[in-house]
């Protein structure tokens, strides 16, 4: 009995030995150089930093607690092995923290409550829809172009971007088209978990883009191809193509990577693009009842509105390098009225970002929550927390 006692201890003692993280004797400090408490900030860590070639089996530790950390790799190169890997510190004002790269097993990782998803939805036309915690969105594909074009009910022809409307932490987007294609039900309706009653159409919606010329704004049509990247506890993000699109008699070649981070209300948008050196990223204005508002300062432009029963901020926010002016542009004609913010494109590249914020979700109970919330993501937009 002893024997079989002592017999166990040392297996219990292997299997916990297997199963526990390896140091790699790799450390780094993390910086917050501002005077406020950071959290939901993405730290990226590439291979080529760390010496990984493969981050598959990485994770991060804190070196003075031990804890290890909720991590995410990607593979941005889709060779099947995660080349950058992402976490979200913890950090106080003004403040540093050591961290160690680790090997760790699969078993030993920590778990996350909530994830950043996204994904081809070919089972309603051809949507590619995105969500974490805080925001859902979805974009319009060729073939909800082609059934508009065609005058088919159902169509969509919009290279706006939609807001869902959600108001609980755990994911919507397969339940939400589940409900409204196979059931009585819509996501038109809330439920309790929020609803789609944002109106895109042709407006530029969350964030789509715009290329002026002389006094008129010019929009490309749905995306064509797509290409998932990740997701995970950290961040969704993917790839969008567009046809060739004409502004005024200039050719205008685009695509983008639209990613999306756990905590953040703002999807980051990463455009490249031939054919024009300043470009607008719209909010739709819907009815013209709510109030523009912006600082150019600070680099945010801001849409606050009535909305069904409640009130929705939506929202530009872009370094302040590029952020260049901005405009409230109304018409009569219908879904075209806007507010842009005129945005400089440099080696063919442009970076911005686009959410909202729902007051019946909980997040924000008043304009001003929104526009301070703004202010606080583009000051860290400003300055990023460092790695050393």
């Amino acid at each position: 009995l002893a024997m079989n006692k002592i017999l166990i201890s040392l297996l219990s003692v292997a299997f916990l030995n297997a199963c526990a993280p390896e140091h790699t004797g790799f450390t780094f400090v993390v910086v917050n150089d501002l005077d406020m408490d950071r959290a939901f900030e993405t730290v990226e860590l590439t291979g080529t930093f760390l010496g990984v070639d493969n981050l598959n089996n990485y994770g991060i530790q804190d070196f003075e607690t031990k804890e290890v950390l909720v991590s995410q790799g990607v593979d941005t190169d889709k060779d099947q092995y995660a080349d950058v890997l992402l976490f979200q510190p913890k950090m106080k004002a003004n403040s540093k923290r050591k961290f160690e790269l680790i090997e760790i097993h699969h078993s030993e990782r920590p778990k996350s409550k909530s994830v950043c998803y996204s994904r081809f939805v070919p089972e309603r036309m051809d949507d590619y829809a995105w969500e974490n915690d805080k925001v859902a969105f979805r974009v319009f594909g060729p073939k909800a172009q082609r059934m508009a074009e065609e005058n088919q009910e159902g169509g969509t022809l919009s290279s706006g971007v939609d807001a869902w409307l959600k108001r609980v932490e755990r994911p919507i987007i397969n339940k939400w088209y589940l409900k409204e294609l196979n059931t009585e039900g819509s996501y038109h309706e809330d439920d309790g978990e929020g609803l789609d009653n944002f109106h895109v159409g042709p407006s530029r919606g969350v964030g789509g883009l715009a290329i002026k010329r002389d006094s008129t704004y010019h929009f490309s049509k749905n995306f064509s191809n797509w290409q998932h990247i990740t997701s995970g506890p950290i961040r969704t993000s993917f790839y969008l193509e567009y046809e060739d699109w004409d502004a005024d008699g200039v050719l205008i070649k685009e695509s983008k990577i639209i990613s999306l981070d756990k905590g953040s209300n703002l999807s980051k948008f990463e455009v490249s693009l031939e054919g024009a050196e300043h470009v607008a990223a719209g909010i739709t204005l819907h009815e013209k009842d709510g109030e523009v508002k912006s600082n150019l300062k600070e680099g945010w432009l801001s849409y606050w509105q009535p909305h069904g029963d409640s009130e929705l901020g939506t929202a530009i926010v872009a370094p302040t390098s590029v952020f260049k002016d901005m405009e409230s542009y109304e018409t009569d004609q219908v879904d075209l009225s806007n507010a842009y913010a005129h945005l400089q494109v440099r080696n063919g590249k442009v970076i911005y970002y686009a959410g909202f914020g729902w007051k019946k979700s909980g997040q924000f109970q008043s304009q001003k929550e929104w526009e301070d919330y703004l202010s606080q993501f583009a000051l860290k937009l400003s300055k990023p927390l460092k790695v050393q």
